[in-house]
């Protein structure tokens, strides 16, 4: 059992293969505190770690001190409003105003399985036992119920933890902050790790020493946004890849959110992650529930690189439910920096023609096919096929692509709508807007109301009839732009609070719809790039468009901050052409190629009009996608070396499970004069065997490759790369 609880001490115990998680109950009032959270330690009396019987004391001994309580005591889910000055997790407008919560423990309940969550993306169970702990607590007060859940994945090293709110009294409650996590410890000199970025340059790893005070990232973009990432880590000081305590928390959402640490005047951190509390608002009527959305805990005492594996793992494992995770995704080639707007039915058939020629799977059509839309200013919401383009219509177009052996995929971004479309003229009340204000354009769209029915089911309809029309196998699902003007039609305006959650629900109903009525189609997520790249995301679509920045030498660190917490099967990946679009940076093709076999793989790029060399090279490049990606997609990945850190170089490997064969892949970013080859030590392989290395037959043990290194080619040139297989020696042919 994952769970128990022991009733002499009124402590839980959670414990997965290799860490431990402990709550007590303290006091005669029952004040819910954190104990512990780190390695597996056995079943022992620990309530010592509360401090309750250090001064102030609990209450019933020193009431005259219960506010000096509140602030020190190491909280499992922290009230609002009652002495406890550090960030709160919930709070609340109740019918005489007042703001408090107090929560104590009401009873628990230990469940087998692992439940869902109404309406939002979750973890499941899969083949995996898993407990969960129902924590009930209670503000008779306030009369409301609040349950903290703990599910544990005991293989994985994760703890998940989601929060539900009953309104159990008689009057309205307006919640107005509904945190879905929280974990106070003792600092210990620790240092945050977040992910950072903007467009074309998503998830760049920053780390920092913890101040004290509060340091955060947030969104309050409607979307998890380019800018910052709903993710952090908090680990000790000399912690690297391979050693040190390292603890990670992942946010399961797609819209506003805040992750945050403070340290506070006692020298302790307390670490809180959910849905950003500014201008979030949300009435429970007698009865009513409300489902906080879901946060990943995982605990690593053998570094980043182990909390990585950890969240891979749990990812492949327990949120990526489509059919396409355990299988290789097909080769595509898109067309938007090929043509950008600029092509009909011929144009792409010829692309199409000629990359069946080479080996590639799939030809994806990208902006441009529908309404009257010829540049990016007009005709979101109107998604019937220009002929004018598609001549003889989408089904024509699909079933020629088929007919050269190719798949076929479409771009759509259904949650938009253009001032210059047929859909605003007839139904302007269907953008978000404040009345008697000028709406805020961008990419010269605004955004549908999806928190009305009425409009999500116009947009499911629309993209049911176009993936019906015709034999599609892959949609990207796009969102271009953030939310502004937060006001909706069908709501009062004491409830104007609840619509940006409410939108994001509207967008998981439409993709769950879409996920169920089509389950073999292939979805991939897009956001203006990598602006919606979140574990919520995952739980519809198995890969998400990482960047629109394509350049490989940009896309080592923006692959590097999101290969720390997500499984490379996710990450969208392709070759693009150069000069790259984005940079201006020329690279070598097949170095641009190498980088995007850490990826989903596919071209981004005319086949027609870049050079015979490069045309040439392209069935070797899909011969190796095809060779490496099963070990790619399933194996684990070790992170050697950063460009972003030693400004030379990249280097990363994947290892199989059974450590049978490892793929390492090396950037020399920087060409130097007068150097010797560079020595890399690698990771994960068995030490007591031997290895042999592909290319050449010659044969390391596995003990030396990782503890004395291997020599990397010193090439001449900048933006070189090598890929370098090893296999067990006894499995070579």
């Amino acid at each position: 059992m994952s769970i128990k609880y022991n009733e002499d001490s009124r402590i839980f115990e959670l414990d997965t293969d290799n860490t431990s998680y402990r709550i007590g109950i303290a006091d005669k009032e029952g004040f819910v505190g954190h104990i512990y959270y780190g390695q597996r330690i056995r079943s022992q009396k620990c309530d010592q770690f509360l401090r309750t019987w250090e001064g102030p004391f609990v209450p019933s001994e020193n009431n005259r001190e219960r506010c000096s309580f509140m602030d020190t005591f190491p909280v499992e889910y922290a009230g609002n409003g009652v002495g406890d000055y550090r960030e709160s997790c919930i709070a609340v407008k109740n019918v005489n105003g007042s703001r408090t919560v107090d929560l104590t423990y009401k009873s628990h309940d230990i469940i087998s399985g692992k439940p869902e969550i109404k309406g939002l993306p979750a973890s499941f169970a899969g083949d995996e036992p898993v407990q969960t702990l129902v924590l009930h607590l209670t503000d008779k007060g306030v009369g409301i119920d609040v349950d903290l859940l703990y599910s544990v994945f005991e293989k994985e090293d994760v703890i998940t933890r989601s929060v539900k709110v009953t309104n159990a009294g008689k009057t309205d409650v307006k919640l107005t902050k509904v945190y879905s996590a929280c974990v106070d410890m003792d600092d210990e000199e620790f240092e945050m790790l977040t992910l950072h970025g903007s467009w074309a340059r998503e998830r760049q790893i920053e780390r920092r020493k913890i101040a004290y005070g509060k340091q955060s990232v947030s969104s309050l973009r409607g979307e998890s946004s380019h800018q910052d990432h709903p993710f952090m880590a908090w680990m000790t000081k000399n912690a690297d890849q391979n050693t040190g305590d390292v603890y990670g928390m992942h946010f399961v959402y797609s819209g506003n959110f805040i992750a945050q640490i403070e340290k506070s005047q006692f020298d302790s951190i307390r670490a809180v992650m959910g849905i950003h509390s500014e201008g979030f608002e949300w009435l429970l009527t007698p009865g009513e529930e409300f489902d906080a959305p879901e946060v990943v805990l995982t605990y690593s005492h053998e570094g980043l690189g182990q909390m990585t594996r950890n969240l891979h793992d749990f990812y492949r494992n327990h949120m990526i439910r489509s059919r396409y995770l355990h299988t290789k995704r097909p080769v595509l080639i898109n067309n938007w920096e090929a043509t950008y707007f600029d092509f009909d039915t011929d144009k792409l058939l010829a692309i199409a023609k000629s990359a069946a020629e080479h080996g590639i799977e799939m030809l994806v059509m990208d902006d441009g096919w529908f309404g009257h839309r010829n540049d990016d200013a007009t005709s979101l919401g109107d998604w019937f096929v220009n002929e004018n383009k598609i001549k003889g219509g989408l089904k024509y177009l699909v079933d020629e692509v088929n007919k050269l052996g190719l798949k076929f995929g479409i771009w759509m971004e259904p949650e938009m709508i253009s001032p210059d479309s047929e859909l605003y003229r007839k139904h302007p009340d269907w953008a978000l807007a404040v009345p008697e204000r000028t709406a805020t354009l961008s990419r010269n769209q605004y955004v549908l109301d999806l928190s009305r029915k009425e409009i999500r089911d116009y947009v499911y309809e629309c993209v049911y009839n176009i993936i019906s029309s015709a034999n599609i196998a892959y949609v990207k699902w796009d969102m271009n732009r953030q939310l502004t003007d937060i006001g909706s039609t069908c709501f009062a305006g004491d409830r104007q609070g609840e619509l940006m959650h409410r939108y994001v629900l509207g967008v998981y109903e439409l993709q769950e719809r879409l996920t169920k009525d089509f389950p073999d189609l292939l979805l991939e997520n897009c956001s203006g790039g990598g602006a919606r790249f979140d574990p919520g995301m995952l739980y519809y679509s198995p890969q998400i468009w990482c960047s629109d920045d394509t350049d490989a030498i940009e896309r080592l660190s923006i692959q590097e901050g999101t290969e720390l917490i997500y499984p490379l099967s996710t990450i969208g990946a392709h070759v693009s052409d150069c000069p790259n679009h984005t940079v201006g940076r020329t690279t070598p093709f097949m170095t641009r190629a190498h980088v995007a076999l850490a990826g989903t793989f596919g071209y981004e790029l005319d086949i027609t009009k870049i050079s015979d060399e490069e045309r040439a090279m392209i069935p070797e490049q899909v011969v190796l996608y095809h060779k490496y990606n099963d070990l790619v997609r399933e194996g684990d990945y070790y992170r050697i070396a950063s460009y972003r850190e030693n400004g030379e170089y990249d280097c990363y490997m994947v290892v199989a499970k059974d450590k049978s064969e490892a793929l390492v892949t090396y950037v020399q970013v920087k060409g130097r004069p007068n150097v010797h080859s560079r020595k890399v030590k690698l990771s994960g392989l068995l030490a007591d065997v031997d290895y042999r290395l592909e290319d050449t037959n010659e044969i390391y043990g596995g003990d030396l490759l990782m503890n004395a290194g291997m020599f990397m080619e010193n090439m001449r040139g900048d933006y070189m790369s090598r890929l370098y297989h090893f296999v067990l020696d006894n499995t070579l042919t």
